[in-house]
């Protein structure tokens, strides 16, 4: 009972306990660090603070496709397991309904007056055999696209893009893959540091120099990072030890990691939507322009049938040639509101989900840790000495207050 009366012990006692404190608080500031704040907030470039993540969102997400995604599946194989069969059908049921009024806006753009007068019958055929002819030419144009994915779309522009628009996904990429382990590195962070507390109070016992508290804070505060980092990936590969089996926490949670993940990408990533965005306005947009001229300039041509010269004669060889380029560029509008239809992008985000889990088993411990290491390997040496300058000054507060130090 003397003892827990005695001023002396519990100042002794607070040392593990501030530690512990100062290795959970530096821990999860470091975490915070890494995500937050999505926007820079502070005086640019030297007073402020943006999270990591969000900051370098380009390159990040550069990473994830060169060191992960590129792994799970290309494109072409992306869009082939969303079916282009099914994917034609759905702009086919989605554009049929409009045929009247979108040859009514074509035909009649440059030469409003002459479609204006011309005879029902003869509309009533173009409608017709553009509504026989339509399907095909949709079909074929998918499939060519299918074919020529890699020259239409760029996988890395494509998921940059999606980052850019909102840099919030980015982070999601890496909570959600490591939700478990950015936990164990806050939490551990108060075992371990209680763990050196200890031994930082039996130290101070035998030596009360001013810096031994700020030194031990320091010390707190750098290594319960680097430890709880090397213990998410380290080891990489099962070791035995006795009865117990060790191996880096986040390897170990492969098949849980998978599930999450594939479901992420393709729901919110390489979606059907956000591959045609890209398609039409990334860096392979002319080549698909000119792909969808070549398939739709037929619709004109046959659907004119026998009309064709004396359509030609009537507006001119220009304006004739205009209409055929006007058809693809309103099909190049139009291409995209299909994909605007949220279950038709989550049911074929499924089908991706799946293909990705599948080939996230498949991957090596070493390529799998890659999913989540970038988020750790970019600017970890900075947070790392964030948290142990704050320990030291956590270790220089309690020296003062709770010891009377410089008194």
């Amino acid at each position: 009972m003397e003892l827990l009366g005695n001023p002396e012990f519990w100042k002794y006692l607070s040392i593990p306990l501030v530690a512990g404190l100062v290795g959970f608080g530096t821990n999860w500031l470091a975490v915070q660090f890494t995500f937050y704040p999505i926007e820079f907030v502070g005086i640019r470039p030297w007073f402020g603070w943006q999270g990591i993540i969000p900051a370098k969102a380009e390159k990040m997400s550069g990473i994830v496709v060169d060191t992960a995604m590129s792994k799970l599946g290309s494109l072409p194989e992306i869009f082939d397991e969303m079916d282009p069969d099914v994917i034609a059908w759905h702009i086919i049921r989605y554009a049929e309904p409009r045929i009247e009024e979108l040859v009514d806006e074509i035909a009649g753009r440059d030469n409003p007056g002459l479609w204006k007068h011309m005879p029902e019958l003869v509309k009533r055929n173009i409608y017709a055999r553009i509504r026989r002819d339509f399907p095909a030419q949709v079909q074929k144009l998918v499939r060519e696209m299918g074919e020529r994915i890699d020259e239409l779309v760029d996988l890395k522009e494509l998921v940059v893009l999606q980052v850019m628009q909102d840099r919030t996904l980015v982070n999601r990429i890496f909570q959600e893959a490591g939700e478990v382990e950015f936990r164990f590195i806050i939490n551990s962070g108060l075992w371990f540091g209680m763990l050196f507390g200890v031994v930082q109070m039996i130290v101070w016992y035998f030596s009360q120099a001013w810096y031994i508290l700020p030194a031990f804070g320091f010390l707190v505060g750098y290594a319960t990072n680097w430890i709880a980092l090397n213990i998410i990936f380290r080891p990489l590969y099962p070791v035995q030890v006795g009865p117990w089996k060790l191996q880096g926490i986040f390897i170990k949670r492969q098949p849980d990691v998978a599930r999450i993940w594939g479901k992420l990408v393709a729901h919110d990533v390489l979606t059907i939507r956000n591959i045609m965005q890209t398609l039409i306005e990334g860096s392979g947009a002319p080549i698909a322009k000119e792909l969808i001229e070549k398939h739709m300039r037929p619709l004109v041509d046959e659907s004119l049938g026998i009309a064709r010269p004396l359509v030609r004669a009537a507006v001119g060889a220009r304006n004739f040639d205009n209409m055929r380029e006007t058809t693809a560029e309103k099909a190049l509008e139009m291409s995209q509101q299909p994909f605007a239809d949220e279950a038709f992008n989550t049911d074929r985000a499924e089908l991706i989900a799946n293909m990705i889990r599948e080939r996230m088993l498949e991957l090596s411990e070493k390529e799998f840790q890659m999913i989540l290491r970038p988020a750790f390997q970019e600017d970890e040496i900075k947070l790392i000495l964030i948290g142990a300058g704050l320990g030291f000054l956590a270790g220089l507060g309690q020296f003062i207050l709770v010891f009377g130090g410089f008194a």
